[in-house]
């Protein structure tokens, strides 16, 4: 089991956007809990609870992917087999490009008002 967390692996090419699905369906879920319970009041600033616990959230997966990312440019870099170098590429690319979709659906949801 431990061999599947190596960043030659080729699970790890799933591996970006399995996370970033992850980060997708908790924040528009908790979004939508949070909203129905205890919705903020519609006067109020974008600056409240659900918009800072969605930002933490999407800087936290953010940093993980890009940390994930420069881990699989660096393990590309250490190996000689031409397989394990391809697999730690292209799953370095797909970190990198979870990354920014993270950013670009967290971005609008960060700074506008929650509950609409």
């Amino acid at each position: 089991m431990k061999h599947l967390l190596r960043l030659t692996h080729p699970i790890q090419m799933v591996g970006g956007l399995t996370i970033w699905s992850i980060w997708f369906v908790a924040i528009y879920s908790g979004l939508s809990v949070a909203c129905s319970v205890a919705p903020p009041d519609p006067g109020r600033d974008i600056w409240t609870g659900i918009n800072l616990a969605v930002g933490l959230a999407t800087l936290g997966t953010t940093a993980l992917l890009l940390w994930l990312s420069w881990a699989g440019v660096w393990a590309a870099r250490r190996t000689s087999v031409v397989r394990e170098n391809y697999f730690a590429r292209v799953s370095a690319g797909i970190y990198l490009f979870s990354a920014a979709a993270t950013l670009f659906v967290g971005y609008p949801v960060i700074f506008l008002p929650p509950c609409l």
